[in-house]
């Protein structure tokens, strides 16, 4: 009698055995699932400060209708084209070359910010501006403005052109983007190489209308 009812007892245990772990198994996937929900955490996309690609070490040739007009250089490319006006942001030193339809350089640009806001095919360049054109004249400036849909480049800040034999200051600056005929606001003067003038002013003045300007073609 009694090992009848041992081997009965353990006839029990084997057939209810497997529901009670699937119980179990049942309650610790609920406790997991319900941990789960309580760390998941809802980031808001802001997509005026979100980038949707970076890139590093860039170096990427530009086509303009269809033929190669521009060549990058850039250590950190940032891409916003989510933003209300989508723009691309450069960080650290850019670099920029406009070839003609030959692939000769007609001008360089570089500063140590920049950005490009692409639906209006416009850069803004921050810092150390340096422009060199064609004609072996360099621009420097603080900030400088190039609008490829006008094919035009202008700032609001003091301007120093060296030439060949010459030096020419001012605050305000327009010019067609290839520099070969530009003109300046508010012309502080014109120097000799060997005198050069005094270093750009803190706080250069803005452009004033009807102010004394050089043209220069």
């Amino acid at each position: 009698m009694i090992k009848r009812f041992l081997c009965k007892t353990n006839e029990q245990g084997i057939t209810t055995t497997p529901a009670v772990v699937v119980m179990l198994l049942l309650f610790l996937t609920f406790i997991a699932c319900e941990s789960e929900k309580q760390e998941v955490v809802d980031v808001a996309f802001d997509p005026e400060k979100t980038y949707t690609m970076k890139a590093t070490d860039v170096v990427s040739l530009i086509s303009d209708s269809g033929i190669t007009r521009y060549r990058l250089n850039a250590k950190e490319w940032w891409v916003f084209d989510k933003a209300k006006d989508p723009y691309w942001y450069f960080p650290e030193k850019i670099y920029v070359e406009k070839f003609d339809t030959l692939f000769h350089t007609e001008a360089s640009i570089e500063a140590d910010t920049a950005y490009y806001y692409s639906k209006r095919e416009l850069w803004e360049l921050i810092g150390h501006v340096e422009v060199r054109s064609l004609q072996g004249e360099r621009f420097e400036t603080s900030r400088l403005f190039w609008d490829q849909k006008e094919e035009k480049v202008y700032s609001e800040d003091y301007i120093r052109i060296e030439q060949e034999d010459k030096i020419v200051t001012g605050i305000g600056f327009e010019s067609n983007q290839d520099m070969t005929n530009y003109k300046i606001f508010n012309s502080q003067g014109i120097f000799p190489v060997e005198d050069q003038p005094a270093e750009n002013p803190a706080d250069s003045t803005r452009l004033t209308a009807g102010a004394d300007s050089l043209k220069v073609k």
